[in-house]
């Protein structure tokens, strides 16, 4: 029973922070109904588009929710035990991470729906901007590069799970048919509500248990699509770069909202799992302050091996790049900012769930998003029963699968506008343009790298995840401190992830520099480490000074 109390107490605690902490933050920023945003000022019907609330937060939700809060506490607590991810997930997530999407989708709106960067130039100058927009795309890339690659092993590996099943249908075929089946759903879904301006609750009752249903077809249809993974990968990088550059009406609004249902389908069965499984938890509560070849000592890898789970500056992105060209009102702000981030330490929390209730032997050399699929399949057996086991997983593995596919082409997206606003260039020259130089890195990287090799990249993309985290806070202070607000709620936030994910970098470029023999992966993340470092460093300095001089 001691699960079902932990999973009670952590609902208790995230309600507070909604329902206490997140108005009060709420408080600093003058929201009011009334002014206008920019979705309504610069609506063009493609980027800036009014949009409901409840649409919205599905989408933004499910753009957020990757592989992070669902890699990340899973590989932590195997190194650190579940006590010490359980306090970070849920002191992060309130006082950190609801509080970093919050308040960088506010100060977006306030900004005419600009980018983290765009403000960083208004707030510390051009250089600083374009500093911020360096780290920015290398942060971007990376997440390109480490989820392409795991959604590519998905489609191509049997999962370590369903093996002596006996199963008639390929796992990995039938995960790539459902996610493939999905995105056709959701071009489709954009159409329709285009053209045909049927209700909502019309569409919702017709789409998403489409979505469902191509989770089942994708055991029937499993060998219609086997590739290589480095083909996957391509193919993914390809529909990336496509997606990017399509109206947001038709595959981002919609994508977004049918996948905010698988995952609220996952937070469903995470409560009926949670509390009813009857499962006693079987990992360690604290394993001690051990190195690992993944992660290392527990401070300040910790912090940065669990990410997204409690606070990611990859949401910034989302936030300032394409949620808040979509805000109706200002009123908006809490429900979709921070809670939706709120929604996303839930994920974490399922996930940590489950590793908590399997023994440390029976996950050994078990990939996290298998975990996670064999976790969530056996809670569907609860209500579907387990002669349904094969499909149930299935299920669960298409589901983590969407999560990083979701992410992809909004990762995408950001890094089109992102080059759009370095180099001025607009229209279609400056869109294909921004695409290109956001996809074709990754590709590169992809094509000359070993499949699997995103665990390679986890930590220093946490790392990365979590500096830019605290960048997007100091921006955020340093526009407080210049309005005469108060900015203790994003300083003190900023201070603290600032000085541990810096450590975190140092010793990742200390460790990579010694293992690389040449020009090798190595050699390039201990590189992009120290460029990391530098530009963060530049950026507190220009800060500093400014705040000093004022």
């Amino acid at each position: 029973m001691v699960l079902p109390l932990i999973a009670g107490l952590f609902l208790i605690f995230i309600s507070f922070g909604y329902f206490k902490y997140g108005p009060w933050v709420a408080s600093h920023f003058n929201l009011n109904s009334s002014h206008t945003t920019p979705a309504h000022t610069y609506n063009d019907g493609k980027d800036y588009v009014p949009t409901n609330p409840f649409y919205l937060f599905a989408q933004h939700f499910s753009a957020i929710a990757a592989a992070g809060p669902i890699a990340g506490p899973i590989v932590a607590c195997q190194q650190f035990g579940w006590l010490p991810s359980l306090l970070w997930i849920s002191l992060g997530v309130v006082f950190i991470g609801a509080v970093h999407d919050f308040s960088s989708l506010t100060c977006s709106v306030k900004h005419h729906a600009h980018s983290i960067a765009d403000i960083t130039k208004e707030q510390l100058g051009t250089r600083a901007g374009k500093a911020m927009m360096i780290f920015i795309l290398i942060a971007l890339i990376y997440i390109i590069v480490a989820f392409t690659d795991i959604t590519a092993g998905s489609f191509v590996s049997s999962p370590e799970e369903l093996r002596g099943l006996g199963l008639t249908f390929h796992p990995g075929g039938a995960v790539a048919w459902a996610s493939l089946s999905y995105l056709l759903l959701s071009l489709l879904l954009g159409v329709v509500e285009r053209y045909l301006k049927t209700p909502l609750w019309l569409n919702t009752l017709i789409f998403v248990p489409a979505t469902f249903g191509v989770c089942w077809a994708g055991t029937y249809f499993s060998h219609w699509f086997q590739f290589s993974q480095m083909h996957w990968a391509l193919m993914i990088c390809a529909y990336c770069g496509l997606s990017s550059l399509v109206p947001v009406w038709l595959l981002l609004q919609p994508r977004g909202y049918l996948g905010g249902y698988v995952l609220y389908s996952v937070l469903f069965l995470g409560v009926i799992g949670l509390f009813f499984s009857g499962k006693p938890i079987q990992q360690p509560m604290f394993t001690g302050f051990h190195l690992d070849k993944m992660t290392g000592s527990m401070f300040p890898f910790l912090f940065v091996t669990i990410a997204c789970g409690a606070c990611s500056g990859f949401h910034g992105l989302v936030c300032s790049g394409t949620t808040s060209k979509q805000i109706d009102k200002e009123t908006h702000l809490h429900p979709v900012g921070y809670g939706a981030m709120l929604a996303e330490g839930f994920v974490a929390l399922i996930s940590l769930g489950i590793i908590m209730m399997m023994a440390p032997e029976d996950v050994t050399g078990l990939k996290p998003g298998s975990i996670y699929g064999r976790g969530i399949g056996e809670f569907l057996t609860i209500l579907i029963g387990k002669d349904h086991l094969p499909f149930a997983i299935t299920f669960g593995a298409m589901a983590f699968s969407t999560f990083v596919f979701d992410t992809l082409d909004v990762s995408t997206r950001l890094g089109r506008y992102l080059v759009e606003e370095l180099t001025g260039i607009s229209g279609w020259k400056g869109a294909v343009l921004g695409t290109l130089s956001t996809v074709a890195p990754s590709a590169l990287i992809l094509m000359n790298t070993d499949s699997g090799m995103w665990a390679q990249f986890w930590t220093l993309f946490g790392a990365a995840n979590q500096l830019l985290a605290a960048m997007t806070l100091l921006i955020i202070s340093a526009w407080l401190h210049q309005n005469g607000k108060r900015l203790s709620f994003t300083l003190i936030p900023m201070i603290f992830i600032l000085s541990t994910t810096m450590v975190a970098l140092i010793q990742i470029l200390r460790s990579n520099f010694q293992k690389s023999s040449g020009l090798d992966l190595s050699l390039v993340n201990s590189v992009t480490s120290l460029l990391l470092v530098t530009l963060a460093g530049y950026l507190v300095v220009v800060a500093v000074r400014k705040v000093l001089k004022k």
